[in-house]
């Protein structure tokens, strides 16, 4: 790891004063960048041809960017990412409420998302690599969720191009607990255009069934034959056509048992670039970044629909009303460990 090298910066001021700061962690042939704002992957910085550079990661040039927009762009998302249906659930015989900021449901956590915190940080060195360490506590109540939530977030890198996302959290009460990143990947470049000449597989053979608000019905679909069979390399858009607006649905591994397993793999043909994603969760919400057009972004430029892929793994969507899915409820006391890491070929 000798080789690794990690730069702290300024990125910024808050309104209140507080200094935002930008970490680079570089190994010499790739980087990346992540921000103490949200817990924010800012860049992904991949060799190209000609000594050349891409940015594989949707975002903005300045703090400024993820200050005013809500998309999420390569944040930590919590206490609960993705989707909970009629934004209630119930625990122990209790009921809890959260926000309806996505209808009638719960989308990311509510109105008060993580992605609007600044964080704790410090430059750490762990097995997976050299990073950094993002802390932050939840308090009792936030979001509506129960129970404080003591939470870690590292990001390291090493020299094999594994960029590692491990999570960790412990709580004072019994809650659903669900964190993942939502970065947008581009392995063309954040100014690439069109996502859907990129290859994508999915070691997936179900996918959840959605309502109209894309809540689960609690079944789980087989893939085989349909739009969504990713099970072998497919191009992104090559059935995109036959959904609503573009991919946002949750995919599942067959016999998940909590190993750091491959779940998916992404390859870019022109440039032969690719992005492998393992995960010890038990799914992957794959979207097409499919509401972000006009969105102004890195450099001026503007992003268009499906512009990008986010291959974000978590728990399923509404796993706390849904008793046919994996657990997601977090017990008093216990460590919730979850890791993810995408690796890069160039």
């Amino acid at each position: 790891m000798s080789n690794i090298k990690v730069k702290k910066s300024t990125f910024g001021v808050l309104s209140d004063g507080r200094e935002v700061s930008l970490y680079t962690v570089s190994n010499g042939q790739m980087s990346f960048s992540a921000t103490d704002y949200g817990c924010t992957l800012t860049s992904i910085i991949l060799p190209a041809k000609n000594n050349q550079t891409i940015d594989a990661l949707l975002g903005f040039h300045s703090l400024e960017g993820w200050l005013n927009n809500d998309s999420c762009f390569g944040t930590v998302v919590g206490r609960y990412a993705n989707r909970i249906g009629s934004a209630s659930f119930k625990l122990d015989g209790q009921e809890f409420k959260l926000d309806r900021n996505d209808g009638q449901n719960t989308l990311h956590g509510g109105f008060d998302r993580w992605e609007k915190k600044l964080w704790s940080s410090q430059i750490v060195k762990t097995k997976n690599g050299k990073g950094i360490l993002f802390s932050r506590v939840s308090y009792d109540g936030e979001q509506g969720f129960p129970g404080e939530l003591v939470v870690n977030v590292t990001y390291t890198l090493n020299e094999k191009n594994e960029l590692t996302l491990d999570y960790q959290a412990v709580g004072s009460k019994d809650c659903p607990v669900n964190l993942t990143n939502h970065a947008y990947f581009n392995l063309k470049g954040y100014n690439g255009g069109d996502v859907g000449d990129q290859k994508l597989e999915l070691n997936c053979p179900y996918v959840l069934e959605v309502s109209d608000e894309l809540i689960p019905t609690g079944k789980l679909l087989d893939v085989k034959d349909t739009c969504f069979d990713f099970t072998k390399p497919k191009l992104i858009g090559q059935d995109i056509s036959e959904t609503a607006h573009g991919y946002d649905h949750c995919f599942c591994l067959d016999n998940y048992d909590g190993s750091l397993r491959q779940i998916g793999k992404v390859t870019d043909p022109a440039s032969g670039r690719s992005m492998v994603v393992k995960t010890t969760m038990p799914g992957v919400q794959f979207y097409t970044a499919n509401f972000i057009d006009g969105i102004v972004g890195k450099n001026g430029f503007k992003y268009s629909n499906h512009g990008a892929f986010c291959l974000e793994t978590q728990h399923y969507p509404d796993a706390p009303n849904k008793e046919n899915f994996p657990d997601s409820v977090l017990k008093k006391g216990d460590e919730y460990h979850h890791i993810t890491q995408y690796i890069f070929t160039c």
